[in-house]
């Protein structure tokens, strides 16, 4: 474990995700490269009790979130925690940091999304509503600024009866391995105007304006990376120069790839990921209604980052 001293926000003059400070980043991406987990087992955390974790079950969770950004819970007994999981989510949140909760409009009062198969009127065809595939994305990326989604948990109460597998990537591995491909993409992708998402309207109303921004940024009061992407393609206006282009095309090409640094799981009852918004996907999946086997998820997304004893 590093020493405290690593706890301390970012700055100018230590900061790996300034393009201006090679010295830094090198330091970093060294140590980032020998304490990247290459395996999903490396990050996941068994855990007693769901709604009382120990102290160690947190620093093992603070370790693998401090390695890679994310780490996978695994309840022992899942259903002894079935009761109580909705709270899951904010019980777990809260031991790391995790306080203020988007409420956006599909969540309930408290922030909670119940990510299940819903009646098309009720979610106007949102695909985490569905059993359709979701392409990555890192959550929020539709969000204006100064409301960034910096981490999130995804809760499985049960899975679908086939399907439904989610794949993970830290954000900070990505930004390295497009750092030594080519560190002028890195630059593009931090231009204020490079991805624009459009408005979200239903039923000719506007909920939400179209949102321009950047795709990696710096956190200006912690100095850590932040990241905001999407895959899809429909309405999403990115800048028109062919450096944006080749960046969007590495990023693409990474994520279509068998790369050890992409984790593939499939969430089971009991089971489930923190983060900090690290890119994500979601495979097709089939509910069995005559079994009573439906999947549901419960996700909570956070604009606070998770506090961790263990950063590089």
């Amino acid at each position: 474990m590093l020493s405290q001293a690593a706890k301390v926000p970012r700055t100018a003059l230590s900061n790996p995700f300034d393009l201006a400070n090679e010295q830094a980043y090198q330091a970093w991406r060294d140590q980032k490269l020998t304490n990247a987990p290459r395996s999903i087992g490396e990050i996941v955390v068994e855990i007693e009790n769901l709604n009382e974790l120990t102290p160690t079950e947190l620093d093992a969770i603070r370790n693998r979130c401090g390695k890679a950004n994310m780490a996978v819970y695994k309840s022992r007994d899942p259903e002894a925690d079935y009761i109580q999981q909705r709270q899951v989510v904010q019980n777990i949140g809260g031991s790391f940091g995790l306080k203020n909760l988007d409420v956006n409009i599909r969540a309930d009062d408290e922030g909670i999304s119940a990510l299940h198969v819903a009646a098309a009127e009720n979610h106007h065809e949102y695909i985490p509503y569905s059993n359709r595939s979701i392409n990555w994305h890192t959550d929020g990326y539709y969000n204006d600024l100064r409301n960034k989604i910096r981490a999130m948990i995804l809760h499985c109460v049960s899975p679908a009866a086939s399907g439904g597998e989610n794949a993970f990537v830290d954000h900070e591995i990505l930004y390295l391995l497009m750092r030594n491909e080519n560190p002028a993409y890195i630059d593009a992708l931090m231009q204020a105007d490079v991805m624009t998402i459009p408005a979200n309207i239903e039923n000719g109303v506007e909920l939400r304006a179209a949102q321009t921004g950047p795709v990696f940024s710096i956190d200006p009061q912690t100095g850590d990376l932040h990241m905001r992407y999407t895959a899809r393609t429909r309405s999403i206006e990115w800048k028109d120069t062919g450096l944006v282009r080749e960046a969007v095309e590495f990023i693409q090409t990474f994520l279509n790839s068998a790369s050890p640094y992409i984790f593939h799981h499939r969430l089971s009852a009991g089971e489930g990921i923190i983060c900090n918004n690290v890119l994500h996907n979601r495979s097709a999946f089939e509910d069995d209604l005559e079994k009573d086997q439906t999947r549901l998820i419960f996700r909570g997304r956070f604009y606070d980052r998770i506090s961790t004893e263990f950063q590089l």
